[in-house]
């Protein structure tokens, strides 16, 4: 079969490689159809690493996928040939503590797929996934709505997680994949004001058309400022989801005392320094995001029901032999791009 091989920092090559196999029987053998490309797959991009992850080429990258179920071993009984699905990258053991107390996304032996020395990424004709990965989708979603589903989730638990009454006031940093799907997430579940901001005029359009309280760019707007001219006590959670180390720090100057932010985005820097004294002072909680637990069901529910339309967000499509061109254009942040799905 064809897969899409990072084989180098802003390189990829379309190799030859042996059909995947089946491990038990519980696998099920999946013929893509579509992958998202997500910020962290950038990151391998154009880095080569994660923090301590470090990508040893080739490698297959890619997580957020939908595709057709075409085989399964013996013993699944949760989809079966012919069944459109969306993806749950992440693999949990669902022995350990973590697992058993409900927080799968941090299982002790975790496996996700496209990270390094864990499982191959779905950039190929044909994946293998355990039965717990396959989420089925009906007619109604599409193929680049189901792909989108594992974001979608990852903003669903962000909010989940936030734990905030239905009429706080909130602040969405980075207007995203990830931002827009915290923010289409707190629009499903009913929520107060939402501020936005981001760098990028394109994403500020789209962030716009969901009516926000305010929306504006932090190099020529005042943010703070104008904020504090809408609630004048700044605003109960900060959603940040840059991983930009100077909107971390801006959060803390739109907390209200005693608001929470929730860090999203995944920083390029192995650390970040936080005015200690000005957390301690105000109460501020740090709620850290690692994926999402108990979400991707729900995510595909939503979208179903179409009571979050996502389909704006997917504004680009390129064939698996352009996939280079697909990554230089969302590393660059190029012709407006959102979001761009390969398509198999």
């Amino acid at each position: 079969m064809k897969a899409i091989v990072l084989s180098g920092i802003r390189k990829f090559e379309e190799r030859h490689v042996p059909d995947p196999a089946f491990r038990s029987e519980s696998d099920v053998l999946v013929r893509m159809r579509a992958v998202g490309v997500c910020g962290s797959d950038i990151h391998y991009y154009t880095s080569g690493r994660i923090g301590s992850q470090r990508v040893t080429f080739p490698f297959v990258i890619g997580h957020e996928g939908a595709g057709i179920v075409e085989r399964t071993g013996n013993g699944v009984t949760r989809v079966k040939p012919g069944d459109r699905i969306a993806i749950e990258p992440a693999l949990s053991c669902g022995r350990c503590d973590q697992c058993v107390s409900g927080h799968e996304n941090t299982c002790r032996e975790l496996l996700f797929m496209g990270n390094p020395g864990q499982l191959d990424g779905c950039m190929s004709e044909f994946i293998v996934l355990h039965e717990s990965q396959c989420f089925p989708v009906g007619p109604e979603v599409t193929f680049d709505q189901a792909a989108f589903a594992e974001p979608l989730a990852i903003g669903m638990y962000a909010v989940e997680r936030a734990g905030m009454p239905p009429d706080a006031a909130v602040a969405v940093l980075g207007a995203g994949p990830i931002g827009m799907s915290v923010f289409h997430a707190l629009r499903a579940r009913g929520t107060g004001m939402i501020f936005v901001t981001d760098y990028i005029d394109a994403r500020l359009d789209y962030a716009r058309r969901l009516k926000p309280a305010w929306a504006g760019k932090p190099v020529t707007a005042d943010v703070v400022r104008a904020i504090r001219s809408v609630v004048p006590s700044m605003v109960d959670v900060v959603f940040e989801c840059t991983g930009n180390p100077e909107a971390i720090a801006q959060s803390l100057s739109l907390l209200r005392p005693a608001g929470k932010l929730v860090i999203v985005g995944i920083p390029e820097a192995d650390e970040v320094a936080f005015p200690i004294h000005e957390l301690r002072r105000n109460e501020i909680d740090i709620v850290n995001i690692r994926r999402q637990a108990h979400c991707t069901e729900k995510a595909i529910g939503l979208l179903a029901s179409k009571s979050i339309d996502m389909s704006g967000l997917v504004t680009h499509h390129f064939p698996a032999a352009d996939t280079a061109l697909a990554f230089d254009c969302v590393s660059g942040y190029r012709d407006g791009v959102m979001k761009a799905i390969i398509t198999f």
